[in-house]
């Protein structure tokens, strides 16, 4: 019987529609008003036409833009899968509120907000966390038992869905992923590999700069995990329960929130993309949603992204996590965004009109 987590989660997947379609074919006819060659600015083009399909409208601005970033602990930590330990996680967390991370750095350009959430973090951090919003201190070692329960999960999906809910209330246009929890690509990687039914080695990368023989720990780790706990790939809640991430669980919320309430959210790296596949997974609708940022370079950074038909935006061999990805490409799309909005259209520079040739050369 599923319990009143789990229960609230359906109700509000079950509200979740897909993005308008004539909202994007409208977008989609403006560009080709717009005095420059046809399809020229190529995905930025594919963006603003996305960004219509969520917002439910051709005409939109994109003003107030936030990154939320989900800083989680994993108990997988003790097995020896990482360079450093649970403590820098809260470090991490504290200094995202003292301007004093390459993120905050980046999102001030971007003219981002920060909102980083203790969803799970071994320790408190007085400036981030927040009881409404943390499920629990942490994850049990997912090597001898499931990292949580499920309805700890379903919470911390909520979660994600309730910090869109509060920062559309307070009318943020466009929202950025991002994550902080020491043993996080382990988690993401052994979600991965159920997900995409790889073995651990296909999906597992160095993480944080891991040894040769740490990667193979790591590894090791993840297939032992997997067997032991048989989670159900059909079943998100069951995977995310048995070897995932609290940081994983909730930002999968975030994208779940930005789909039911119509906000572009963009997806960073290889932890955010696996939490963007596992909305996806309970809800298809929710990918219409979803601007991808940059390719990871763990080595299931791209099979994700393809998972979910997408194509990332810039390729600049990041992995830094935080959110430094997603918070990058926010002036790309503002500038794809510019263009459509106020270049002049060829009506009014009195040019004609671009042939469109697109379709005929996709025949031949």
């Amino acid at each position: 019987m599923a319990g009143e987590y789990e229960n609230e989660l359906r109700d509000r997947i079950e509200k979740i529609c897909p993005a308008d379609k004539k909202s994007m074919a409208d977008a989609a006819a403006h560009w080709k008003t717009v005095g420059k060659p046809l399809y020229s600015l190529g995905k930025l083009e594919d963006a603003v036409i996305r960004m219509a399909g969520i917002r439910g409208t051709a005409d939109y601005r994109i003003g107030k833009k936030g990154l939320v970033i989900m800083c989680a602990d994993n108990g997988v930590v003790a097995e020896g899968v990482t360079q450093t330990g649970q403590e820098v996680t809260a470090i991490v967390a504290e200094n995202f509120t003292r301007r004093a991370t390459s993120v905050c750095l980046m999102a001030e350009i971007a003219g981002a907000d920060l909102f980083p959430v203790d969803i799970g973090m071994a320790s408190d951090v007085p400036a981030v966390t927040k009881t409404e919003y943390k499920v629990m201190s942490g994850t049990k070692d997912m090597l001898y038992e499931p990292a949580m329960t499920r309805e700890q999960a379903a919470r911390a999906v909520l979660t994600g869905i309730h910090m869109v809910e509060k920062l559309a209330g307070e009318e943020y246009d466009l929202l950025a992923t991002g994550e902080m929890g020491i043993g996080n690509t382990t988690t993401s990687s052994a979600v991965a590999a159920v997900l995409l039914e790889k073995d651990a080695t296909e999906v597992t990368g160095r993480g944080a700069g891991l040894s040769a023989e740490g990667l193979d720990r790591k590894v090791d780790v993840i297939r032992r995990s997997i067997g032991l706990h048989h989670p159900d790939r059909e079943d998100v809640l069951d995977v995310l329960s048995k070897v995932g991430g609290l940081d994983i669980a909730g930002l999968a919320g975030v994208f779940l929130g930005g789909a039911l309430y119509h906000i572009p959210v963009i997806i960073d790296g290889f932890i955010s993309s696996v939490a963007a596949l596992c909305a996806a997974k309970l809800c298809p609708a929710a990918a219409d949603y979803m601007m991808p940022s940059h390719k990871s370079g763990e080595p299931a950074g791209g099979m994700v992204l393809d998972a979910l038909e997408l194509s990332p935006f810039i390729d600049c061999n990041m992995s830094l996590g935080e959110g430094s990805g997603a918070v990058a490409v926010i002036p790309l799309l503002e500038m794809g965004l510019a263009v459509y909005r106020e270049m002049s259209t060829f009506d009014e520079i009195h040019v004609e009109q671009y042939e469109d040739f697109n379709e005929e050369m996709k025949q031949e």
